[in-house]
């Protein structure tokens, strides 16, 4: 099937290509054909009409997350329905009746500028096709949101870290959605050919509250406590304040406690349960390759010299880090990230493994994917 994805470069569009990508993964880890021919388009390549062409010719869907969502007023009112009709004249063009699933927004049943350019952009879309599908999103949160966009959660996780005191307005109150969530409503409405309007499921919380949940993951955090993640939302909350601290943050040195005896440290603490898991590897072998949508894992050598590279699922860009045991310190893996870990020593490699949740062979959360590319 190929889907194509516009606005890939934005937050649902980035998380929704990481999915399908997961997919495909999967897929070829299992010796299988990839179900997916997936086509990304950023802004640049949205307004190029032959990149434009290209991808639209034997779409099967469109995935529409490209909008305008933070310009003047003049801008925003004929922006997004600008851009939607320049989907519907290509697809036109190129005889393509593709499943259109298109993020709109709780704003566009109200009479505001933003909220009437949405709506409109839907029915543009929805006459351009018999397979429609209209997903009302709320306020949207996770990782690689941009503070000071148009994301209050974003923005509130990015004052906390840098140690400057946001002000909330003390009655303010939004509806929460994770982009990854909002991405699989999306690509799950075309699995299952689900036509029409869609509401989905949403977390209303008061903005100071948010704040106190933000304010709390990071204190604990700092203090080398993982919090309670056993509630979906807290998971991906603290994943999408985890992000935020990659790579600044790593690696997290472990404190020790020496005395004539030897050394003692803690490996992990919180987290409400999960798993650990111990393994040697052997010189010049590599680990891992793989990704998680939501899992937290934390690598944490004990014995030996290594390596960890992580590089971000569909980007080019690796970030290194070379860790001891002789001075433990520990790498918590962002989620949407591929990873492993080489034993760059002369002596087996000695490494501790802690995940959030107990490994579940029918849902593993975990794709095989190398950090080179290859």
């Amino acid at each position: 099937m190929k889907i194509v994805i516009t606005g890939a470069g934005g937050l649902i569009g980035h998380h929704a290509a990481v999915r399908l990508h997961a997919e495909n993964c999967a897929a070829r880890f299992k010796g299988l054909a990839e179900p997916y021919e997936l086509v990304r388009l950023n802004h640049a390549d949205f307004d190029r009409d032959d990149r434009l062409t290209e991808a639209l010719i034997g779409a099967d869907a469109v995935l529409h997350f490209a909008g305008v969502n933070r310009a003047s007023d003049a801008d925003v009112a004929t922006g997004n329905p600008a851009i939607a009709q320049r989907l519907a004249d290509y697809c036109q063009r190129v005889g393509a009746r593709p499943h259109i699933v298109y993020s709109n927004s709780i704003h566009a049943q109200h009479d505001t500028v933003y909220g009437n350019s949405k709506r409109v952009a839907g029915e543009i879309l929805n006459a351009a096709t018999n397979r429609y599908s209209d997903l009302i999103l709320p306020h949207i949160f996770g990782e690689g949101a941009r503070p000071d966009y148009n994301n209050v959660t974003a923005t509130l996780i990015d004052r906390v870290i840098s140690g400057s005191s946001p002000e909330v307005n003390p009655d303010g109150a939004v509806t929460l959605l994770h982009s990854g969530r909002a991405a699989q409503f999306g690509i799950d409405a075309i699995k299952q050919q689900q036509y029409g309007q869609f509401t989905v499921p949403v977390r209303p919380i008061g903005v100071p509250a948010l704040l106190d949940k933000i304010y709390a993951f990071h204190n604990s955090y700092s203090a080398e406590t993982f919090p309670d993640l056993s509630d979906p939302f807290d998971l991906e909350l603290f994943n999408t304040y985890r992000a935020a601290t990659y790579p600044a943050g790593y690696p997290r040195k472990i404190k020790q406690n020496r005395d004539a005896r030897g050394t003692l440290f803690e490996a992990s603490r919180g987290g409400g349960g999960g798993q650990t898991f111990l393994s040697w590897t052997n010189c010049g072998v590599t680990r891992g390759e793989h990704f998680h949508l939501d899992k937290v894992e934390r690598f944490l050598v004990v014995e030996g010299t290594a390596i960890i590279r992580i590089r971000p699922v569909l980007g080019d860009q690796i970030w290194e880090c070379r860790v001891d045991g002789n001075e433990p310190a520990a790498i918590d893996m962002p989620t949407l990230h591929t990873h492993n870990i080489t034993n760059i020593g002369d002596t087996p490699l000695l490494t501790l493994f802690w995940t959030n949740a107990v490994f579940d062979p029918a849902a593993p959360d975990t794709y095989a994917d190398p950090v080179s590319g290859a």
